[in-house]
């Protein structure tokens, strides 16, 4: 394993085990439906959420559009709405990033809940 694929691993055990400790029910990690994958999907009692974790070395400043251009919304959308109709959810659905900073010895996280709308444009 890559030290980048080590990195983004940790951050998504560590994005998993703050949802966790928000309330939320883990339903799968690193779910793929064709070539679309969805890091996390997690649910509480409003939402199913579809998690996209960012693990980074440095801060950086970033919009979500520049976390998660375009494109990959529209991926995580149809890979969202192929997960909806395979397990018949009927709750309303979200899409979060959730950044992991990496800083020496500690880290820092940032859950940003409905961090964008992907459309399919």
């Amino acid at each position: 394993m890559s030290e980048t694929q080590s990195l983004g691993k940790k951050g998504e055990d560590l994005a998993a085990e703050h949802l966790e400790s928000k309330g939320y029910k883990i339903l799968h990690r690193n779910w793929i439906s064709g070539r679309k994958e969805i890091d996390i999907v997690a649910e509480n009692n409003e939402f199913v959420v579809f998690v996209e974790v960012k693990t980074r070395s440095r801060d950086m400043k970033l919009q979500a559009v520049d976390l998660v251009p375009h494109d990959k919304q529209r991926l995580m959308l149809f890979a969202a709405d192929g997960y909806i109709r395979k397990y018949n959810i009927n709750k309303e659905s979200r899409f979060d990033i959730i950044i992991i900073i990496f800083k020496e010895k500690t880290f820092e996280i940032e859950h940003r809940e409905g961090a964008f709308y992907p459309t399919l444009r």
